[in-house]
């Protein structure tokens, strides 16, 4: 198993795919293989088939389950170099519907974090639309303080992306790299190099229970707020897409689900 694992990592390096795709993959391929047990490069449609019902069975997450199904595809294709195609679907994925913060609940957040550093952190997670991996990995050279602009660097599928900041961020910002250099990291730990995602998490939860908020948002949620609220504000759906990195514009019309006006002024009959 382990000689087919490293010629999978191999291969997925080779390509250039994220550490967390070939992470990703190498785990569902481990978990296949320990299904199968024998003859793994043989390619068996039903017993893929068969790994994909226990995995169900086991009630591991639709998006879980492609991951491993693509990852099974990958190696058959690319590694073992089977001539015959999987004629298996992925799964039909499960609709919901963002977890979206009102500028109020918004606004409480940010003003229960009692620490400064944190407090901008937030700000600035939720006033440019970043991810909570984007926001860590930020560094000073990625700030534009005059045109009020941040380079997302190797985001999401290794791609870059300019974004918008906050006017009213801009002193704090200042004063926060004032003496750095310019390849330090904005939002550095006390030990010195980037925080950790869970640490940035773990901000947000604290914060979001000292608001004594109820919804179940999370650190992304402030992404959603930042796009839902764009398009409140009557910006275009595209402009949002380009701020957010989404490669596909159906990805981002989910907001307008959520923020849909002629829906918010239906009155019940009741």
């Amino acid at each position: 198993m382990q000689k087919e694992l490293e010629k999978v990592k191999r291969e997925l390096k080779i390509r250039n795919f994220s550490q967390k795709t070939i992470k990703s993959y190498v785990y569902g391929l481990k978990e296949y293989f320990t299904f199968k047990q024998s003859g793994l490069e043989k390619l068996d449609e039903e017993n893929i088939k068969n790994f994909l019902l226990y995995a169900e069975e086991k009630a591991i997450s639709v998006q879980t389950r492609n991951l491993y199904l693509n990852a099974i595809k990958f190696y058959y294709r690319d590694v073992a170099k089977s001539f015959t195609p999987i004629q298996i679907r992925i799964a039909k994925r499960n609709k919901f519907l963002p977890v979206v913060l009102s500028r109020n609940e918004i606004k409480k957040i940010i003003e229960v974090t009692t620490n400064n550093k944190h407090k901008l952190l937030l700000s600035l997670a939720y006033g440019s639309g970043l991810r909570v991996s984007e926001i860590i990995n930020l560094k000073i050279q990625d700030l534009d303080l005059l045109e009020l602009t941040i380079h997302i660097r190797q985001a999401k599928g290794k791609k870059d992306r300019i974004t918008i900041m906050p006017e009213k961020l801009k002193i704090d910002l200042q004063n926060l790299i004032a003496g750095k250099d310019k390849n330090d990291y904005i939002f550095s730990s006390e030990r010195g190099g980037k925080l950790t995602e869970r640490t940035a998490q773990k901000v947000f939860a604290n914060s979001l229970k000292k608001a004594n908020i109820k919804k179940n948002a999370t650190f992304h949620s402030l992404r959603h707020s930042f796009a839902t609220h764009l398009l409140e504000n009557g910006v275009d759906v595209r402009y949002v897409q380009e701020l957010l990195g989404h490669q596909n514009i159906r990805t981002t019309q989910i907001y307008t689900q959520v923020t849909n006006p002629r829906l918010k002024k239906i009155k019940s009959p009741l």
